[in-house]
């Protein structure tokens, strides 16, 4: 197999058109593999941290010139030479030569660009989609858990779909930071995607007849209205779904990130809502808002519905909630592995948002993934608010058979680009590709 012969590193722009981290690994035998590392706007504070150049009047303090200094100067010396078909020993030596818990010496925009570009490259050596590579990865690791019940075929995932937006993500029109779909009556992928295209006008359409907003968009691309309450956006969705002729909850769901940790006051431990107006609720106030909500609406997903360190309420909600819906820990978890194991031994969520940025290597990503079904937590591949053309997550979704895929609306090219591989990867896998469809939510 080829080894890694050098890194190229260099500054360019996310969506957001902030700096961004892109690696390129080239191959002792010429190939060459490229990436792109995202970066979020609604972040945990047990995120890996990237690296930016706040002292610099560049980019407003945002550039990131010393991560991609840090990959030419630190990191190749450490990786150079290895062979690229050993992602982990590669990975293994990015965490090493960083020598902190959480990245922050070189940056985990630095370390996962070299990554995920290393994988890239390995694809390219073999001639072979990425997906391919991953998928041969991910049987390596998965293959001999519990007797080979963890699902290692390729698989397209099933797409969580931005309707409407607030929070961070949306100048915070809404308390919640997004109202989602889930097309869960979908036959295949292809299927799914019409589906979600259909919505997306549909709510729109909604929008316009009710005098909201219906042309400007979030970071994601989901609409972002001001609206009376967070409960007219589910109103709004479901009006959608009777207009597209869809049946709520039998061809459509709703998922709901509700992203409370930016809300939450840790000081007194409540959580302030605009719309409770001066009332502050406390944990227990925030899962009977949320049981309320899946009482009156076809939501079968519910992410970071408590704070980051609730775990208290956490465990609340998943007592009342676990068993009916999807409880999706992102800044909970933040794919770390030690945050997952401790959510699994306390019986606190039942699935985990996987964001390659959150731990910053390939392999600690697929660990999180492992750990996550070798539990029976469902993982949901996730894009970041502040994306690029980089369309790598859809193929770790498909090779390691997460089953599900959270990329953003279907209005920007960041996100369409996602959308638009896993179509390509769908055709390649034939006109029988695996799909994950509705059973993945199945409890």
């Amino acid at each position: 197999m080829a080894v890694l012969q050098a890194l190229k590193a260099r500054q360019v722009l996310d969506s957001r058109g902030r700096p961004t981290v892109e690696v390129d690994a080239i191959a002792s035998n010429g190939a060459v593999g490229r990436a792109i590392v995202p970066s979020g706007a609604s972040t945990g504070r047990h995120e890996a941290i990237e690296l930016r150049d706040s002292g610099s009047s560049r980019y407003g303090g945002l550039g990131v010139g010393q991560a991609v200094e840090n990959v030419r100067t630190v990191i190749a010396p450490a990786v150079v030479g290895i062979e690229l078909d050993d992602q982990a020993a590669i990975d293994a030596a990015l965490v090493a030569v960083d020598g902190t818990a959480n990245k922050g010496r070189l940056g985990a925009n630095a370390l996962l660009g070299v990554s995920l570009a290393v994988a890239h490259a390995a694809a390219a050596v073999r001639g072979e989609e990425l997906f391919v590579h991953l998928n041969r990865l991910w049987k390596k690791r998965a293959k001999a858990e519990q007797g080979g019940s963890i699902a290692v075929e390729p698989t397209l995932p099933l797409p969580m779909v931005n309707m409407i937006s607030g929070g961070l993500h949306a100048g915070r029109n809404l308390d919640i930071q997004d109202i989602l779909i889930i097309p869960v009556g979908a036959e295949n992928y292809s299927h799914a995607l019409e589906m979600i295209v259909a919505m997306y006008r549909a709510v729109g359409g909604v929008l316009s007849e009710i005098g909201a907003e219906s042309v400007l968009v979030g970071d994601e691309g989901g609409y972002g209205p001001k609206l009376r309450n967070n409960e007219q956006a589910f109103e709004v969705v479901v009006d959608a779904m009777v207009a597209c002729g869809f049946e709520p909850g039998r061809d459509v769901a709703i998922a709901v990130d509700v992203a409370s940790t930016h809300f939450f006051d840790p000081a007194t431990k409540t959580y302030r809502l605009s719309e409770a107006s001066l009332r502050a609720f406390d944990s227990g106030d925030m899962v009977d808002m949320l049981a309320r909500w899946v009482g009156r609406y076809p939501i079968v997903s519910i992410e970071d519905g408590l704070a980051e360190d609730d775990w208290e309420g956490w465990k609340t909600l998943t007592e009342r909630l676990g068993g009916a819906v999807q409880l999706i820990g992102d800044d909970l978890f933040v794919t770390q592995t030690a945050r997952l194991e401790r959510g699994i031994a306390s019986k606190t969520a039942n699935s985990i948002l996987i964001k390659v940025n959150q731990v910053g290597t390939l392999s600690e990503t697929l660990d999180a993934l492992l750990i996550a079904r070798r539990h029976g937590y469902r993982p949901v591949v996730s894009a970041r608010s502040g994306e690029t053309e980089d369309a790598t997550i859809a193929d770790l979704a498909v090779g390691t058979a997460a089953g599900q895929i959270k990329i953003g609306s279907v209005a920007r090219s960041e996100r369409l680009a996602k959308y638009n591989r896993l179509l390509r990867i769908e055709e390649s896998l034939g006109p029988n590709a695996p799909f994950a469809g509705r059973a993945t939510l199945a409890r």
